[in-house]
């Protein structure tokens, strides 16, 4: 047995957090917090558990003031997505997020090129269109009642598309782990200062976020802190070394399809898995299946060409 490629060891861990991501749906509606204390005590729990490993402390050291500025501006980023994500739920409902968060595919197609500085690519903006009628399909039609839900919903997708793209560009200059506090210490930080602001733009983003959760929500928090935040905000960035930040957002794209099945499976809802379903998902996974056979390397027709390639890569 051949041992597996980074970049298929990359699609793995995408998807194993894309499943893990899944759950948020359904922590965000057991946990009774608003979005505002529910995102603050999400992320600062995360800060919490990594501020404990000693190694995390030796990399922050090391790091160059400026990349310490950059990766907390992202985190910034992340902070506003995942607050408008949960304005969004509550403003429309889950399948009004999930469905704006799809529109984040085409945008990082746009996007990414730009930010991590590396070539357009017309097909990868075509399955990011693609993609977008199949979550749409997946997760219901959208009522016109439900026209604020859906520009913030939109507001949190750009925001996404920014910070997945800005990952990429950063994300080989540090260590994982140390990186995921920083972005998210950051963003606990921009909540605080930003939550009285919040409270005047919209009564659906804003909240006390020093809100003490009961026992029941504490434990419903620490569970989505470690085990669907942590670990795959961190394992999504090991995968970000062998993957674009588009082909991560299209694979995030199958989130809506394994929210409903878990929700229908852990909660007992009554989601009647139509036809439709069936084709919004298998649109979904069509895209997803497409991008690594549209990116596969090309065959060199030559020796002589492919005895200079080894060569310089030994050289290298």
């Amino acid at each position: 047995m051949h041992p597996l490629s980074p970049a298929a060891k990359a699609q793995l861990q995408i998807h194993f957090c894309v499943l893990l991501w899944g759950f948020t749906a359904i922590f965000g509606k057991l946990i009774h917090l608003p979005a505002l204390p529910l995102v603050w005590w999400r992320m600062l729990l995360v800060v919490a558990a990594i501020a404990l490993i000693p190694a995390t402390w030796r990399h922050l050291r090391r790091m160059q003031p400026r990349l310490l500025l950059a990766y907390a501006g992202v985190g910034v980023l992340v902070a506003l997505h995942w607050l408008t994500f949960y304005a969004s739920i509550k403003l429309a409902n889950a399948s009004v997020g999930a469905t704006c968060i799809a529109l984040a595919t085409p945008m990082t197609a746009l996007l990414e090129p730009w930010l991590a500085r590396r070539p357009f690519s017309r097909a990868e903006l075509v399955l990011g269109i693609v993609a977008l009628p199949g979550v749409a399909l997946v997760v219901g039609g959208v009522p016109v009642s439900m026209r604020a839900g859906i520009a913030v919903g939109a507001i949190s997708a750009l925001l996404v598309a920014f910070f997945g793209s800005l990952n990429k560009h950063l994300v080989e200059r540090a260590d994982p782990l140390t990186v995921t506090g920083i972005e998210l210490g950051a963003g606990v930080l921009a909540l605080t200062v930003l939550a009285p602001l919040l409270g005047l733009v919209s009564h659906a983003l804003g909240g006390n976020p020093f809100v003490l959760p009961d026992v029941r929500d504490g434990a419903l928090l620490l569970v989505l802190a470690l085990a669907c935040t942590l670990l795959p905000f961190t394992l999504s960035l090991v995968a970000l070394r062998h993957m674009s930040a588009f082909a991560i957002q299209l694979a995030t794209n199958l989130e809506p399809v394994y929210a409903i099945l878990l929700a229908a499976l852990l909660l007992g809802e009554q989601h009647e898995l139509t036809p439709t379903f069936y084709v919004g998902a298998a649109l979904i996974l069509l895209a997803v299946l497409l991008y690594p056979l549209l990116h596969r390397p090309r065959r060199i027709r030559h020796a002589e060409t492919l005895g200079t390639a080894e060569a310089k890569q030994i050289t290298e």
